[in-house]
C-alpha cells in the first residue's frame, strides 16, 4: 500500500477550491465540496478557545490565539482574501518569505477535513489486514503526520507494554513487523529545484511479518 498524504496541487491552485491564501475565492477548503460544512460554516459555528486550539495544535501557530480571537470578532467571512487579511493583521510577527496566512490555512484545512482522523483510521485498518511480506510506504507533508506515522509504527514494532525492569515479557503482545527506514527518506536537491513541493515530503515505510488479523 502507498498512502499518499499531499493535498492535490491543481487543488490547491484551484481559487474556488478556498484553499489557497495566495488567490481570492470561497471560504470552502474542502476535499469533497458535495458534503460536509465549509470552512466559512465550521467557523462560524467553533467557539474561539476550541479554534485557538486547533490553530495552536494543527498549524504550529504561536499567535493562534490572537489569530482565533480577530476571526471569531469579525464574525461571518466568505472569502479566502478576508481570512488572509485578517490574520495578517492580527499576527504581529511574520517569518521571512512565508505569508503570515500560512501556518493558518493549514490548520482550518486539516480539521475542517478531519485529516489525521482520517489517517488514524487508515493506520487501524491496515494494521489488522495486512499479508506476511507486505509494505505500506506513507508520505507525508508536516510534522504532524509524519509524527503520527513514525509513532505508529514504531508502536507495530515495538508493542511490549511490560515495566523494562521484567527480565522477559509478559503481556504477549507481539510486534506486527518492522520499520525499514530508520530516518524518512527526502527529496534531493535536484528534485526539490524541479518540484519545490516536495520539500516537505517524508517517506517512512513499513513491512508486515505476518497476516495482521489472524
Amino acid at each position: 500500500v502507498m498512502a499518499d498524504l499531499g493535498v492535490s496541487s491543481p487543488q490547491l491552485d484551484q481559487a474556488e477550491r478556498g484553499f489557497s491564501f495566495m488567490q481570492n475565492g470561497p471560504l470552502d477548503m474542502r476535499m469533497d465540496n458535495s458534503k460536509g460544512p465549509t470552512a466559512a460554516e465550521w467557523l462560524l459555528e467553533i467557539e474561539e478557545e476550541k479554534l485557538a486550539n486547533i490553530i495552536y495544535q494543527y498549524g504550529e501557530e504561536r499567535y493562534s490565539r490572537r489569530i482565533a480571537k480577530a476571526i471569531k470578532q469579525a464574525g461571518e467571512l466568505t472569502t479566502t482574501a478576508q481570512l488572509a487579511e485578517l490574520v495578517k493583521t492580527a499576527h504581529p510577527k511574520w517569518e521571512k518569505h512565508k505569508h503570515p496566512a500560512t501556518r493558518t490555512f493549514q490548520a482550518l484545512r486539516i480539521a475542517v477535513n478531519r485529516e489525521l482522523q482520517e489517517l488514524e483510521l487508515l493506520l487501524s485498518s491496515l494494521s489488522k489486514n495486512m499479508l506476511k511480506g507486505s509494505r505500506l510506504a506513507v508520505i507525508s507533508f508536516h510534522s504532524l503526520e509524519d509524527r503520527l506515522v513514525k509513532q505508529t509504527f514504531r508502536n507495530w514494532s515495538q508493542p511490549c507494554q511490560c515495566p523494562p525492569d521484567l527480565p522477559y515479557c509478559i503481556c504477549g503482545l507481539k510486534p506486527l513487523g518492522k520499520v525499514l527506514t530508520k530516518r524518512p527518506c527526502i527529496a534531493g536537491q535536484d528534485e526539490i529545484e524541479n518540484n519545490p513541493r516536495s520539500r516537505s515530503a517524508r517517506l517512512r515505510v513499513f513491512e508486515f511479518a505476518g497476516k495482521t488479523g489472524d
